[in-house]
């Protein structure tokens, strides 16, 4: 997934965790066969490969979970949140193919606009497979594999007899029960800023069987002639978000979940973002904004109190 983890778990009595470490690292590799557009052979490579539509392609369990998850999300957020988004990633620079020289054209954002949408792909969960509607539809599950991964990893710890973890990759967490202290497991939000060091802390949170994600565009964006452009990118539109959203945090039910409703937050906004979370079950989110001046504003729902 190009980033790390890490898992600890609290056990009573002696244990030794080899055998625990061995099957987490199993169940990862799993989950990144399945999703990983760096593996070339990897389940959604080989989707992303395949230009021919209303082929059926059979799917795993793993990839057909997250699919559904991931249509649910689009409809949820009307299109802000796109696992269809690549051919716009590939145009503003942030793939493996380099920064462009100058902003796309709008002829070029039209053509990959036209690709993009979840509602392009036909998901036949009876059948576990996988249609294109429409040629060139690509799949990049980067905002949502990762929440995917840590509840994947606190379903197997529960499933070996344990209560009490906590589970992070790349920032997305779950966290089950109370520490060895007894107490529960605090978490802290990085300060959103692209100067800041990782473990500068802007606001910590005690989280009691929760998964909480964060998404924030202070970290990565390009430089195009001297103007900064978000690695978030507005699926409806075409282009970078400059809403100023620098960050946005949600806490729910699941990670697979908050992971994804992050990002679209970022692209909707504190005020469309703000009402989508206030509507939610079990789902509670605090989102960050910068001013011209670079000063911060916390904008959190209604039920957030940290």
């Amino acid at each position: 997934m190009g980033t790390t983890y890490h898992v600890k778990v609290v056990a009573q009595g002696a244990h030794d965790p080899t055998f625990l470490k061995k099957r987490i690292d199993q169940r990862l590799e799993e989950i990144n066969r399945s999703m990983s557009t760096y593996i070339k052979d990897s389940e959604i490579s080989l989707f992303n490969q395949n230009f021919r539509i209303h082929e059926k392609q059979a799917v795993s369990d793993d990839f057909l979970y997250v699919m559904k998850e991931s249509e649910k999300l689009y409809h949820l957020t009307g299109g802000a949140w796109d696992g269809t988004v690549k051919p716009l990633v590939d145009l503003w620079g942030f793939s493996r193919q380099g920064i462009p020289e100058s902003i796309p054209e709008k002829s070029s954002i039209k053509e990959a606009l036209s690709k993009i949408g979840f509602d392009k792909i036909r998901i036949d969960a009876k059948g576990r497979s996988l249609q294109k509607i429409v040629p060139g539809v690509t799949v990049d599950l980067a905002s949502i594999a990762k929440g995917f991964g840590v509840d994947q990893i606190a379903k197997l710890i529960r499933e070996n007899g344990y209560s009490d973890f906590i589970v992070e990759i790349g920032g997305e967490v779950v966290a089950s029960g109370k520490t060895r202290e007894g107490t529960l497991w605090k978490i802290g939000i990085n300060t959103p800023d692209k100067d800041a060091p990782i473990d500068q802390v802007y606001k910590t949170m005690n989280l009691e069987n929760q998964a909480v994600a964060t998404s924030g565009d202070y970290r990565n964006f390009n430089e195009i002639n001297g103007v900064r452009y978000s690695h978030i990118l507005d699926p409806r539109t075409g282009y970078p978000i400059n809403n100023r959203v620098v960050s946005v945090t949600i806490l729910s039910g699941n990670c697979t979940f908050a992971d994804g409703l992050a990002t679209a937050v970022m692209v909707l906004g504190p005020g469309a973002g703000l009402d989508l979370i206030n509507r939610l079950d079990n789902t509670e989110g605090l989102i960050i904004t910068r001013d011209e001046n670079g000063r911060l504003t916390d904008h959190p729902s209604k039920g957030f109190s940290r």
